[in-house]
């Protein structure tokens, strides 16, 4: 699950000439896109992020398309991710995601996830539901262990699966005065849990092929909590990660800090790059809406 992570929530993931400012500008001031789902108005999020990197001038390239669907009371995210390349980190790759649960007024909660990995390898799928006071987790096959300490009940009822955890952190909205960053975030994939923490590095002009402009630069670092092999929880990056991974935000007008553009070194193929696609959002018209439009 450890490759997921970069490209399917591109979460954690020092560039000369930064013009470094202490905080961005504060998106708290304008209505957030959760507030308005929670007032009334169902909304829909198209994200889709793509990745690029090169061995000895050979692309390998992944592409993770989300469609979030926010209504008052619950939410349904289903994502895809596909990659296709070499290498350790760019093996032949498709996964199959989707999460449920409740929508409140300034987060999302996870109650359901299941995930399909098709890699030709273990094709496990995973089923994870997150109740109020407990956890339930299926695989097949089966890991075979849980890690070394697994993760507790206690642990995991403060996470979010990794694609709720991405989407929640870029609707979340910051407190006045508060690091524009964010975080922590929170994850548990089933077996591993695992905190983000962001540290704010100022400002930066980016442009991508969804949305240009100055953008919140994040450094992130892992910090593995449970689920993990004996001895690697004193890792704090990815496996094949060299140095911070940077991640830019864009301010939106609607109050999110959806992250645009996420960059990181490896030590194998050089520095994979992940950029938005798409990004927009859109009213979901329920079946009420539609009739009373179609009888007007």
């Amino acid at each position: 699950m450890k490759r997921a992570y970069l490209l399917a929530s591109g979460l954690a993931l020092a560039m000369a000439g930064i013009a470094v400012a202490d905080t961005a500008p504060a998106s708290s001031a304008a209505p957030t896109v959760l507030a308005g789902v929670k007032a009334g108005t169902p909304t829909r999020m198209i994200y889709e992020l793509e990745a690029k990197a090169y061995v000895l001038f050979i692309p390998a390239t992944g592409r993770a398309s989300f469609t979030v669907d926010m209504k008052p009371d619950n939410y349904v995210i289903n994502s895809r991710v596909k990659v296709t390349g070499i290498a350790d980190w760019f093996i032949n790759y498709d996964m199959v995601l989707q999460a449920s649960g409740y929508t409140r007024d300034n987060a999302l909660k996870t109650y359901s996830y299941v995930s399909q990995n098709r890699d030709g390898k273990k094709n496990r799928r995973v089923n994870l539901t997150i109740g109020p006071d407990s956890f339930t987790m299926k695989a097949q096959p089966e890991f075979g262990n849980l890690g070394d300490p697994a993760a507790t009940t206690e642990q995991v009822l403060k996470t979010n699966d990794p694609i709720t955890a991405l989407i929640t952190f870029a609707l979340e909205p910051r407190a006045p005065g508060a690091d524009p960053c964010g975080g922590p975030i929170r994850i548990f994939d089933g077996r591993q849990l695992t905190y983000l923490h962001l540290k704010n590095a100022g400002m930066k002009q980016v442009k991508t092929d969804a949305w240009s402009g100055n953008a919140i630069e994040c450094h992130v670092t892992m910090e593995k909590v449970a689920g993990y092999k004996k001895g690697e929880s004193n890792k704090d990056n990815l496996s094949g990660i060299d140095g911070p991974l940077r991640m830019w935000l864009a301010p939106l007008e609607n109050g999110a800090t959806v992250p645009v553009k996420i960059q990181a070194d490896t030590d194998k193929i050089g520095k994979i790059t992940l950029q938005a696609r798409k990004l927009r959002f859109e009213p979901i018209v329920t079946e009420e809406a539609a009739v009373t439009s179609n009888g007007q």
